[in-house]
């Protein structure tokens, strides 16, 4: 494991501690804030490290564990925007959500091209990197729709369960899409975009 698998190791935990106090602000959980901080850069670093070593035998282990902790960043930029602008503006249902939830998963997916891009797959020069990025637009506009469809069929069509409020369904809803849509983007981004 090079150094600086361990330094983006400890940024996305880091980046990751600080995003789920934003979630946790505007759903109003209390608990211990300040272990967050401390706390997820070092699980960030044992898991990478764990997942080096068993990298060493089957490749895609590491590249899957990197993509996991890459995945685990994007979702949290995309809860962590979604309940900042739900903490904003109080708007957690309808087409202020679709729209919130629309710009939290865009600004993720930004983010995701990049990390995944860089070093999850590695490919700093492509031959035609116009040809790449229009695949990935393809692959993560699709995983747009799974995600914002998803997430709003769930909050604005199926409606709180379980006695959730609708600040903890919406989050909910976008935690549900999230996972689908990751599918999707994984498959796309490795035998598509990053092959």
């Amino acid at each position: 494991m090079k150094k600086i698998d361990i330094i983006l190791a400890f940024i996305i935990g880091e980046v990751s501690a600080w995003l789920i106090l934003v979630i946790f602000k505007n759903i109003r959980l209390q608990i211990a804030f300040w272990i967050f901080p401390v706390i997820l850069p070092i699980l960030s670093i044992v898991g990478l490290w764990i997942a080096y070593f068993i990298g060493k035998k089957f490749l895609v282990i590491w590249q899957s564990a990197k993509f996991i902790l890459v995945g685990i960043l994007n979702t949290l930029i995309d809860l962590g925007i979604l309940n900042l602008l739900i903490l904003i503006s109080g708007i957690a249902t309808g087409l202020g959500y679709s729209v919130f939830k629309g710009v939290s998963f865009t600004v993720a997916v930004i983010n995701s091209y990049f990390w995944n891009k860089l070093w999850t797959f590695k490919k700093p020069k492509t031959a035609m990197p116009g040809k790449e990025f229009l695949q990935f637009f393809v692959v993560s506009a699709i995983g747009f729709g799974i995600n914002v469809g998803v997430a709003s069929l769930i909050v604005n069509i199926i409606g709180p369960q379980f006695s959730l409020g609708s600040k903890m369904w919406a989050n909910a809803g976008a935690i549900i899409a999230t996972f689908v849509a990751m599918t999707w983007n994984f498959i796309g981004y490795k035998f598509i975009v990053f092959k």
